[in-house]
C-alpha cells in the first residue's frame, strides 16, 4: 500500500513553504504534503511547474482542435448576423411564420409551391417563412421569434396580428404586418399592444362594426377584451371578459350563441395543455356562463385539447384547431370537426388537415414542429392560412448547455487521467488543498465541528489520490494494455471536446437559409451522371435534399438504366431526365418543368456543407446576371493553358468559374448555351467529350461587357470521385491539354476572356462582401414565361 498522508510542521531560517511529491511504496504513489527549507525547493518546483506544462499543452491542443472544428465543421447562426438586437437565442425557440394556399382548407400548398415571384426582393419564387424575427428586428423592434398569426381581412388588404417576444423585456408583445400581394411580402407596422406582463395569441374580430382584440395575458389573472379605437394600431381596453387566467382563448358564432374556447391551467388536478373549457353567450362582450361539462377535456397533453388557432366554418361544417403539446410545447396542429356544441353537450372528432411535413429536420423552418394555423377565405373564394413553425424544439438551449457542460467536465476528467497514465499528473488533488483543523482546542466550534469535516475530507482526497496511484501502476503506457487505454482516452476526449464545442457555441445546428432583403427563395439542383456513379448519386441526394432552399433535384441520366425516384432517400422531389445520347451538353438543355429562376449545378461527386450551398445561393441572387460558383479559374497569357486554382490564387486573380459546382439563372444560361451562335462550341463539346463548363463561360462573356462570374470560397469540399473510382478524367495530364485546346479554339469563336480578371479580394468569402442591394437590371431578365411554364402567383 501507499504511505499515509504525512503533515510536517516547523520552520527553518531561510523560510519555509508547502510542498508535495511522490512517495513509492509497493509501485504505488501518494501525495505527501510537507513543510522544509530549500533542500527540496527544486523537486517541489519541477514537480509543479512540469504538471502545469501538461495541463497547459493539453488546453492548446484541445483548444486548438475545438476552434478547427468550430470553424470547418459548424454551421454559423445565421439568424444572429441578420441584426445585432434581436434574433438572438430562446429557450423558447426560433418561431416563425409561413403563407399557405389552397382551393379548400385541406388543400393548402405553402407560397413556394404557387410559384410567387418577387423580382424587387429577388425572391424566385417567394419562400417560407415569410415572416421571422428578423423581420421586426431589422424594422427597430427587436424580437427573438414571432409566433401565434392572426389574419384580419379589409378587402384586398391583409393584416396580421402576431406574438413577438421582446429580445430586451423577455416578455411577449402583439406586433402587427400588413400585406397587399396577398401574403407574399411584408410591411411591419410595428408594436399593437404592449402590456406590462406577457401578451400572446392575438385572437382578432369584427362585431357590431368594432375590430376587437382578445389576446393572451393570463399572467395578469384575466381574460381582456381591447377595442380599435385607430386600427391596427391604437387599442383601448374595453372590459374583462372573464376573471379567469384563460390560455389560448377564441370566441365563434355558432347556432345563434356566441362560444369561448379556452384553459384554465391555474386550477387543482389541471393537466396543463390538456385542459379546455367552454362558455356561452348571447354576445362576445358576455356576460359569459360555464359549459356544463366544463372542463369539457382534462387530459393527455397530446389529445390537442388547447387551442391552437381559429376555428373555421367549411361545407357547413365547424372545425376546432387543437395543439398537439405531447413530445415538445407546440409538437403539431391537430384539426376536430365539432359535430355537437350545445349548452349541455360537446362531441368533435379530429379529421386529417392534408398539410404535408417537412422531413428536413431542423433545416427546414418549421422542421420540428408547429402549433398554430389561422385559415380564412378570401373574396376570390381562395382560402390561405398562415402557420407558425420551428426548427428547434422547446427548451433547446438549455440542452445545448447541460450537454456541452458535461461535455467539457468529461474531458477535464479525461485529461487528468491521461496525465496520470502518464505520470504528468502525480496526484489528483494535493493535500494542501483540504482544510485541515488549525484552530485552538479552546475554540468550542473548531473542536467539535470542524475536525470531523476537515478530517474526512481529507480522508477522502487521501484515498481518491491513492486510486490514482494504483490506476497508474497497473495500466502502464509502455504496455499494449496502456497504450490501448492510452488510445481511446484521447480519441474519446478529442471527440467529447468537439461535443463541447457544438453545443455551447454551435447554436442550434441548423442549416438555416440567407435571407436577401428580409425573403427567402428557392433553387433546383441538377446533377448529370450514369449508372457507374450510382453510388456516388445516392449519398449525394441524401445530403442535399436536406439543405434548407433547395426545392427539386434533378438527375440528367446521361447512360445505362436509370434508377428509379423512390429508390433514393430523399427529402424533396428527385426527377430522374432520362437522355436519348450521352451528352456533356444534356447538362445544359432547356428543362420546361424548372420551376426555380435559379439552379445549381452541382456534380455528383462533389461534397460540401449545405450552409456553403446556402451562402452561395445568397451571392447569386444579389448577382444573377453571374456564374457564381466555388471553383474559379484563371485564362491568361499565351498560348492559352487550362490551369488549376492554385495557378489563379498565385495570379490573385480569376475570370471563370467551373460550372461542376455554380448557380446560374436556368432559363437565360440554357437559351445561350442552345442557340444558334453556341453551335459550333457544342460541336466541339462533343467531339473532345469534355468542356462544357468552358463554353458556358465564353458564352456568358461574350453576352456581356462586365463581370459575369462571382467566387463564393466553401468551407471545405470533397471529391467523393477519388473514394468510389469512377471519375470521368482520370488522366489529368490529358484532361488538361484537351481543355488548354477548348481554350484557344473558344477564343477564336468567341473572344478573349484575358481581360475579365477579377481578384479574389472582392469578397470577404474569397473578395470583399458587396453590401446586399437590388439585383443587377430591374426589370425582369426572363421573358416568355408561358413558353416555359413559369406561373407567377397574383
Amino acid at each position: 500500500m501507499g504511505s499515509s498522508p504525512i503533515v510536517a510542521s516547523g520552520t527553518s531560517a531561510g523560510g519555509g513553504g508547502w510542498r508535495w511529491h511522490n512517495s513509492n511504496g509497493g509501485g504505488k504513489s501518494n501525495c505527501i504534503i510537507s513543510k522544509n527549507g530549500n533542500g527540496n525547493h527544486n523537486k517541489e518546483s519541477y514537480v509543479l511547474s512540469s504538471t502545469f506544462a501538461y495541463f497547459f499543452v493539453s488546453f492548446v491542443v484541445l483548444g486548438s482542435i475545438g476552434r478547427f472544428y468550430a470553424r470547418y465543421m459548424l454551421t454559423p447562426n445565421v439568424r444572429t448576423g441578420i441584426t445585432a438586437y434581436g434574433c438572438r437565442e430562446d429557450n423558447e425557440g426560433s418561431w416563425a411564420v409561413g403563407v399557405y394556399y389552397g382551393d379548400s382548407p385541406f388543400s393548402l400548398k405553402p407560397i413556394e409551391a404557387m410559384n410567387v415571384w418577387k423580382d424587387k426582393s429577388a425572391a424566385w419564387p417567394v419562400a417560407n417563412p415569410v415572416l421571422t424575427c428578423a423581420s421586426l428586428s431589422d424594422a427597430g423592434f427587436p424580437t427573438n421569434f414571432v409566433a401565434d398569426p392572426f389574419l384580419y381581412v379589409q378587402g384586398d388588404i391583409l393584416y396580421l396580428f402576431f406574438e413577438a417576444k421582446n429580445s430586451i423585456t423577455m416578455q411577449g408583445d402583439i406586433g402587427v404586418a400588413q400585406s397587399i400581394d396577398n401574403g407574399a411580402t411584408w410591411q411591419q407596422l410595428g408594436i399593437a399592444l404592449d402590456e406590462d406582463w406577457h401578451l400572446s395569441y392575438p385572437y382578432v374580430f369584427e362585431y357590431n362594426g368594432n375590430i376587437y382584440m382578445m389576446p393572451e395575458g393570463s399572467a395578469k389573472g384575466d381574460l381582456r377584451l381591447y377595442r380599435a379605437i385607430d386600427f391596427p394600431l391604437k387599442w383601448t381596453l374595453d372590459r374583462i371578459i372573464l376573471k379567469k387566467p384563460l390560455v389560448d382563448s377564441i370566441i365563434i358564432p355558432h347556432e345563434g350563441k356566441f362560444w369561448l374556447f379556452g384553459s384554465d391551467h391555474s386550477k387543482i388536478g389541471t393537466k396543463k395543455n390538456g385542459q379546455l373549457g367552454i362558455w356561452h353567450s348571447s354576445s362576445p362582450l358576455g356576460p359569459w356562463k360555464p359549459h356544463r361539462n366544463n372542463p369539457i377535456y382534462n387530459t393527455d397533453k397530446t389529445m390537442g385539447a388547447r387551442n391552437g388557432g381559429r376555428p373555421f366554418v367549411y361545407d357547413g361544417n365547424l372545425y376546432r384547431i387543437g395543439q398537439d403539446c405531447g413530445e415538445t410545447y407546440g409538437h403539431r396542429t391537430r384539426v376536430f370537426k365539432v359535430e355537437t356544441l350545445t349548452a349541455n353537450e360537446f362531441k368533435e372528432v379530429e379529421v386529417q388537415l392534408g398539410l404535408e411535413e417537412s422531413i428536413k429536420g431542423i433545416n427546414s423552418w418549421n422542421g420540428a414542429r408547429n402549433h398554430h394555423l389561422d385559415v380564412q377565405q378570401l373574396s376570390s373564394g381562395e382560402w390561405i392560412a398562415v402557420l407558425d413553425g420551428d426548427r428547434i424544439s422547446s427548451g433547446d438551449v438549455i440542452r445545448q448547455f447541460v450537454l456541452g457542460s458535461a461535455s467539457v467536465v468529461s474531458v477535464i476528467a479525461l485529461v487528468v487521467l491521461v496525465g496520470i497514465l502518464l505520470g504528468a499528473v502525480k496526484c489528483i488533488v494535493p493535500l494542501s488543498w483540504c482544510p485541515h483543523n488549525m484552530g485552538k482546542r479552546s475554540d468550542t466550534f473548531l473542536a467539535r465541528e470542524r475536525p470531523i469535516i476537515s478530517s474526512k475530507l481529507r480522508l477522502f482526497c487521501s484515498r481518491l489520490n491513492r486510486a490514482s496511484s494504483i490506476l497508474r501502476a497497473k495500466i502502464r503506457p509502455n504496455t499494449c494494455t496502456g497504450v490501448v487505454v492510452l488510445t481511446v482516452t484521447i480519441i474519446v476526449t478529442v471527440t467529447l471536446t468537439c461535443v463541447g464545442v457544438k453545443y455551447l457555441y454551435g447554436g442550434s445546428g441548423a442549416q438555416e437559409p440567407y435571407p436577401l432583403n428580409g425573403h427567402y427563395s428557392q433553387f433546383t439542383l441538377l446533377t448529370m451522371t450514369y449508372d457507374a456513379r450510382l453510388w456516388n448519386l445516392n449519398m449525394y441526394v441524401k445530403h442535399y435534399s436536406r439543405c434548407s432552399s433547395v426545392r427539386e433535384i434533378v438527375v440528367v441520366w446521361n447512360k445505362g438504366v436509370p434508377p428509379k425516384s423512390s429508390d433514393f432517400d430523399s427529402a424533396l422531389p428527385v426527377r430522374i431526365r432520362v437522355e436519348d445520347q450521352n451528352s456533356l451538353n444534356n447538362r445544359f438543355r432547356v428543362d420546361p418543368l424548372i420551376k426555380t429562376r435559379a439552379v445549381l449545378e452541382l456534380d455528383d461527386d462533389i461534397m460540401m456543407t449545405c450552409d456553403d450551398v446556402e451562402r452561395g445561393f445568397r451571392v447569386w441572387r444579389e448577382h444573377p446576371e453571374r456564374i457564381v460558383g466555388f471553383y474559379p479559374r484563371l485564362v491568361s497569357g499565351g498560348p492559352l493553358e487550362y490551369r488549376n486554382e492554385r495557378h489563379a490564387r498565385q495570379h490573385n486573380g480569376y475570370n471563370m468559374i467551373l460550372t461542376g459546382a455554380a448557380f446560374i439563372e436556368g432559363r437565360v444560361a440554357f437559351e445561350r448555351y442552345w442557340s444558334t451562335e453556341a453551335a459550333r462550341g457544342r460541336a466541339l463539346v462533343d467531339r473532345y467529350f469534355n468542356c462544357e463548363d468552358v463554353l458556358m463561360n465564353y458564352l456568358y462573356a461574350n453576352a456581356s461587357s462586365s463581370s459575369v462570374v462571382e467566387y463564393v470560397r466553401p468551407v471545405w469540399a470533397i471529391d467523393m470521385s477519388k473514394f468510389s473510382g469512377v471519375a470521368i478524367s482520370r488522366n489529368t495530364q490529358a484532361h488538361y491539354e484537351v481543355r488548354s485546346n477548348c481554350l484557344r479554339k473558344f477564343s477564336e469563336m468567341y473572344g478573349s476572356l484575358s481581360t475579365r480578371k477579377v481578384e479574389f479580394s472582392r469578397r470577404k468569402d474569397g473578395g470583399k462582401k458587396v453590401k446586399a442591394t437590388h439585383p443587377l437590371n430591374q426589370d425582369k431578365i426572363i421573358t416568355g414565361e408561358d413558353k416555359i411554364n413559369y406561373q407567377p402567383y397574383g
